[in-house]
């Protein structure tokens, strides 16, 4: 599983909202992905939560959805067609850059790669472009719809059985797949392309994979995937995926560039927060220009978790430096204080829920701290200690008259 794993809804091609989830890694993404998932599956079939799981310990956030009308997505199945999924995967795309940072790499698997393929020029951002068992010409599907297509002819429709599952199938379904031309995109599309395939896959032959790489321009690159199965069935197939694609794709998207350019220099004294545009809050930050930090919000107010939030570096600065105090004081006194640690939550409560509070009208900040101290020291030095730890700067700092002042730089 990746370190951390975000549930995201965004809207789809047809105005239908669509259930995503974001794999994030243990640090800062290097980049993101995009992954589309195989013909009438979903976001969590092995193959796409394995990739997704490789990627993100290689440090490359992923985003795999649900089609309109699949899995957890609003809509009907029988409404979409091919161009509809491409239109989510374009929307997807869109989510991504207004929210988290635009896919670097786009990843398709089997009739999600097919969708990548028509995409990938509708996504400017992407450099490295991935299909994974895919089919050269989205009618490879027509087969699938043989037995029932005289009454999907004639009726419009007709329900047909497809992985034990029943869909309803309509006739502009075929007739969408019957327009479609790959090749001409796939040709046009200007971007890096891997191709995985197995030899022996039996859903979707290997010859499609040489049909895409001819129509491919350079760079291309092709990858047997030896004995697997259309569906990556086995966990070390899905692995080797993740762990190619994180190394061929590390040619072609500037993952150091774009940190390099995140890391803003301050002067001796000074603090510089910046905006690194990788995403709607992460900013970097410089002290003094020798200390490298992160600042972000969580996913769930429209951040992407890179890094603590702005309350939680003004915990940070009262617990260090409670801590701090109480470590001078034990020694300038000698006193035996094996270890200090300072425990800090914050929240806004009514101010009418406050009884010493002076505010009398709407929210107040409250922080509860909680002193733990270590050694073998009676209850009248603990107390002592704790008491000290009060009196720190920066708790003065926060009790006291504060003047800011803000201008234009120039």
């Amino acid at each position: 599983m990746s370190e951390r794993s975000e549930k995201i809804t965004f809207p789809g091609a047809l105005g239908e909202n669509l259930a995503a989830r974001l794999d994030l890694p243990a640090g800062a993404p290097k980049a993101y992905a995009l992954f589309a998932h195989c013909f009438t599956c979903t976001k969590d079939i092995f193959a796409a939560s394995r990739i997704a799981a490789g990627l993100t310990e290689h440090g490359i956030a992923v985003v795999r959805f649900d089609f309109t009308g699949l899995g957890a997505s609003d809509g009907e199945f029988a409404n979409t067609n091919f161009s509809s999924n491409v239109g989510d995967l374009v929307a997807a795309a869109d989510y991504m850059r207004a929210n988290l940072e635009a896919p670097a790499i786009v990843i398709g698997h089997s009739l999600g790669g097919a969708a990548v393929l028509a995409a990938a020029g509708k996504v400017p951002e992407a450099k490295a472009i991935c299909t994974v068992g895919a089919p050269a010409d989205p009618a490879h599907l027509a087969h699938h719809f043989q037995d029932s297509r005289e009454e999907i002819e004639a009726k419009g429709e007709a329900e047909v059985q497809l992985v034990g599952r029943p869909f309803r199938i309509q006739k502009q379904f075929l007739d969408d797949i019957a327009s479609q031309k790959l090749e001409a995109e796939i040709a046009a599309m200007q971007k890096a392309l891997l191709v995985f395939h197995s030899p022996v896959d039996q859903t979707v032959g290997v010859e499609n994979a040489q049909a895409i790489y001819m129509a491919a321009k350079h760079p291309k690159s092709f990858v047997s995937l030896d004995d697997a199965d259309h569906l990556l069935s086995k966990r070390a197939d899905a692995v080797y995926v993740a762990d190619v694609i994180a190394a061929w794709a590390a040619r072609y998207i500037d993952a150091g560039a774009a940190e390099a350019a995140a890391g803003p220099s301050a002067e001796p004294g000074t603090v510089v927060v910046q905006e690194t545009g990788a995403g709607k809050f992460a900013n970097a930050v410089s002290v003094g220009g020798v200390h490298a930090l992160k600042a972000d919000e969580p996913v769930t107010y429209g951040g992407t978790d890179t890094g603590p939030t702005p309350y939680d570096y003004l915990l940070t600065a009262l617990g260090a430096c409670k801590a701090m105090t109480m470590r001078m004081y034990a020694e300038r006194k000698g006193i035996k204080l094996e270890r200090a640690t300072v425990t800090l939550r914050h929240d806004k409560i009514h101010a009418d829920d406050c009884a010493e509070c002076e505010t009398e009208t709407g929210k107040v900040d409250d922080i509860q701290i909680e002193i733990g101290i270590e050694g073998d020291l009676d209850d009248a030095t603990r107390q002592r200690i704790a008491e000290i730890a009060d009196m720190c700067p920066v708790h003065k700092t926060l009790h006291s008259e504060v003047r800011i002042e803000s201008r234009l730089s120039d």
